[in-house]
C-alpha cells in the first residue's frame, strides 16, 4: 500500500490548569480542523512522572526530587502541511522546558483497499 500522508495526529501531555491554554494555541494556528467542525480535541486525564536534574528549570517541583503529577493528554488532528507551525506555537505555549509530542500519521479511510 502506498498511502499519502494528509493529516497528522498532534499529542502532548500538559498540568491540568494550562491544557486549556495551550488547547487554544493550536486551534489559534489551524489545529482541530475535521471536515465541517473546528475547535476539536480529546482530552484524557493521565499521571506524569519526572524527575529534573541539577540543570533542569522545572515548571514545578524541585530539581533532585521525584514528581507524580495530574496531566492532561490533549490530542488535536491537522493538515500536515500546517502541522510544524502548530507544534512552534505548541512549544511556545506549553510551560514545561521539555514536553514530549507525538506526531502520528493519519490515513484515510479511501486509502485502505
Amino acid at each position: 500500500m502506498n498511502f499519502d500522508i494528509k493529516k497528522v495526529k498532534i499529542e502532548v501531555t500538559v498540568p491540568k490548569e494550562n491544557a486549556n491554554v495551550l488547547r487554544d494555541a493550536m486551534f489559534e494556528e489551524g489545529a482541530g480542523v475535521i471536515g465541517n467542525y473546528t475547535h476539536c480535541s480529546t482530552s484524557i486525564n493521565t499521571i506524569g512522572t519526572f524527575k529534573p536534574n541539577s540543570n533542569a528549570r522545572p515548571y514545578i517541583g524541585k530539581n533532585g526530587n521525584f514528581e507524580v503529577i495530574e496531566e492532561e493528554k490533549l490530542q488535536v488532528v491537522c493538515d500536515v502541511k500546517i502541522a510544524k507551525r502548530v507544534i512552534d506555537k505548541l512549544r511556545k505555549v506549553h510551560p514545561y522546558e521539555e514536553p514530549v509530542v507525538d506526531i502520528i500519521p493519519v490515513i484515510s479511510e479511501e486509502d485502505l483497499i
